[in-house]
C-alpha cells in the first residue's frame, strides 16, 4: 500500500509539473496596440476589424488590448514606440513615415497610378508584400497590410476647382510627399495638416480646399457642413493602404501558427475594407449631393497632364533614393505585366488601363 501510494503521489506530482510546463509553453500573450486614428475618424474601423478577428481566432495564444489613437501617445509617436517595443503594435498609414524613407510614400498611396485592386494584386501576387517587410524591417518591424481603400474624394472647399488651371496659387491641404510634389508641378501649394484639423481649416478659409480620405470618411467628418464645392476624381491618392506595424521581437515570440493567424486576419480585413469603404463612399456621395455640395470632374486632358507630372515626380524620386526606386520599379513592372491580360478584357477588367507609365529603364538607371 505504501509503495502504491508513493507511486501515485509521484505520478500526480509529475503530471502537475508537466501541465505547468505545457501551460507555460502555451501561455496567452497580451499585446498593447494603438493607431494613428482617433476614434472620431472612421478609418479606425479598419484597425478594429483586424483586432477583433485576431482576438477571436488567436484567443488562446494572443489577446490584443487596442487603444484609439491619441489615448496612449500622439499619433506621430507610434512609429518610434513600436520600433523600440514600448508597445507591441500600431495601426498606420505608411505615408506618414516618408520623412524617414521616401519608400514609405508609394507603400501608402500613389498619385494617378494604382487603384484599390492594383494594390490588392500587387501585395498578394506581384511581390508587394515582401517590399513592405523590407522597408519596415529596417526599423525592427514586421508589417501586415490589412486595409485598402479606393481613390480618395478629391478636393473640397469653398473655392471651385473645375480644372487644373484653377490650382494655380491655391493653398491645398494634401498629405504625402510625392502628392505634394505633383501639386507643386501643377501650380498649387501643399499645406500639411492633421486629419482632424481639415474641417476647421476649410471653415475658416485657412486653405482654399482640402482632402482627407474617401467620401464616406469625409462625410462623417462633417465636410459637407463647411464645403460648397467638391473637385473629383481624387487623383492625388488613387488608392490607399493601411496596416499594422508589429515590433519584430514581439512577432518572433509568437508561434508560427499564431503568426499565420495574424496574416489570415489581415487578408480577411483587407477584402472587407475595400468593400466597406466602397459602400460608404457610395452612400456618402448621395448625401453630399443632397446637402447641396457642387461636384465637378476634371477633363481627360487635365488628367493626362497630371499623369505627365506624376511620371516626372516618380522618376525624380527614384534617382534620390534607391529603395524608393525599387518600390516604384516593382509597381510599374506589375502594371506592364498585368496589361497583357487586363487590356484585352476592357471594359470588364478590374484594374486601370494606362498607356503612359514612367520609364522602367530610367528607374533602373537610378537603382
Amino acid at each position: 500500500m505504501k509503495k502504491t501510494a508513493k507511486f501515485a503521489i509521484t505520478s500526480l506530482a509529475a503530471g502537475v509539473a508537466l501541465a505547468a510546463i505545457s501551460s507555460t509553453a502555451h501561455a496567452q500573450q497580451e499585446w498593447t496596440m494603438t493607431t494613428t486614428w482617433p476614434d472620431n475618424l472612421d478609418l479606425i474601423k479598419i484597425d478594429q476589424h483586424w483586432v477583433e478577428l485576431v482576438n477571436q481566432l488567436a484567443g488562446d495564444e494572443l489577446q490584443i488590448n487596442f487603444r484609439a489613437g491619441g489615448t496612449l501617445m500622439p499619433g506621430t509617436e507610434v512609429f518610434d514606440a513600436t520600433e523600440t517595443g514600448a508597445i507591441q503594435a500600431s495601426g498606420d498609414w505608411p505615408g506618414y513615415w516618408a520623412g524617414r524613407s521616401p519608400a514609405f510614400s508609394p507603400l501608402a498611396t500613389t498619385t494617378s497610378l494604382f487603384n484599390g485592386v492594383d494594390y490588392l494584386n500587387w501585395i498578394q501576387q506581384w511581390g508587394g508584400w515582401d517590399l513592405y517587410q523590407e522597408v519596415y524591417g529596417n526599423y525592427n518591424m514586421v508589417y501586415l497590410p490589412y486595409g485598402i481603400t479606393n481613390n480618395e474624394s478629391g478636393f473640397m472647399g469653398n473655392t471651385p476647382i473645375e480644372s487644373i488651371a484653377d490650382l494655380e496659387g491655391k493653398r491645398l491641404r494634401l498629405s504625402g510627399r510625392d502628392q505634394g510634389r505633383v501639386l507643386e508641378e501643377l501650380g498649387g501649394s501643399q499645406v500639411t495638416l492633421a486629419g482632424g484639423e481639415v474641417y476647421q481649416a476649410i471653415e475658416r478659409g485657412v486653405i482654399d480646399a482640402g482632402e482627407f480620405s474617401t467620401p464616406g470618411v469625409d462625410y462623417n467628418a462633417g465636410f459637407s457642413e463647411v464645403a460648397d464645392y467638391w473637385s473629383t476624381p481624387g487623383w492625388h491618392q488613387s488608392a490607399s493602404v493601411f496596416g499594422v506595424m508589429i515590433n519584430k521581437d514581439a512577432w518572433d515570440e509568437l508561434s508560427e501558427e499564431t503568426q499565420e493567424t495574424l496574416k489570415i486576419a489581415a487578408d480577411a480585413t483587407m477584402a472587407w475594407s475595400l468593400a466597406w469603404s466602397e459602400r460608404q463612399s457610395t452612400e456618402a456621395t448621395v448625401k453630399f449631393q443632397e446637402d447641396g455640395v457642387e461636384i465637378s470632374t476634371l477633363s481627360a486632358e487635365d488628367l493626362a497632364t497630371i499623369q505627365d507630372a506624376t511620371n516626372e515626380v516618380i522618376l525624380r524620386g527614384a534617382c534620390e533614393d534607391p529603395m524608393h526606386a525599387k518600390v516604384y520599379h516593382s509597381m510599374i513592372s506589375y502594371m506592364e505585366h498585368y496589361a497583357n491580360w487586363r487590356d484585352i478584357t476592357v471594359p470588364f477588367n478590374m484594374s486601370r488601363s494606362i498607356d503612359n507609365l514612367p520609364s522602367l529603364e530610367e528607374i533602373e538607371a537610378c537603382m
